[in-house]
């Protein structure tokens, strides 16, 4: 089992920026990919970035490609989404997920674990 708690979310305004990280707990000794997506009022949850076990692989979806970055800490069991030129369409619960081995899903049914979310608000 894997635990993730997510943080860093808030209101911001528009043009700004947020960090938000994930922290993982329990079977933290084996490899796992990290993904981040998110869900806005009535709308399904989409993909917004992905990361391999050693990082040298990142994933983004379209929305967020060259604004957001996606990072981990493997010492630290975390992994982080950078968010910057923040627009009120990225207001929306996001998600951290994991995936136990060397594959990087960018789907959400491929992930095995799941945060309960961190809300993040741009207004305009």
């Amino acid at each position: 089992q894997v635990q993730l708690v997510e943080s860093g979310g808030g209101l911001v305004q528009a043009g700004g920026s947020l960090r938000l990280s994930c922290a993982a707990s329990g079977r933290t000794s084996s490899s796992y990919a990290m993904g981040w997506f998110r869900q806005a009022p009535g709308k399904e949850r989409d993909f917004v970035a992905a990361i391999s076990w050693s990082g040298s692989s990142t994933y983004y979806a379209a929305s967020g490609k060259g604004r957001f970055t996606i990072s981990r800490d493997n010492a630290k069991s975390t992994a982080y989404l950078q968010m910057n030129s923040l627009k009120p369409e990225d207001t929306a619960v996001y998600y951290c997920a994991a995936k136990i081995g060397y594959q990087v899903p960018r789907t959400r049914d491929e992930y095995d674990y799941w945060g309960q979310g961190t809300q993040v608000t741009v207004a305009s």
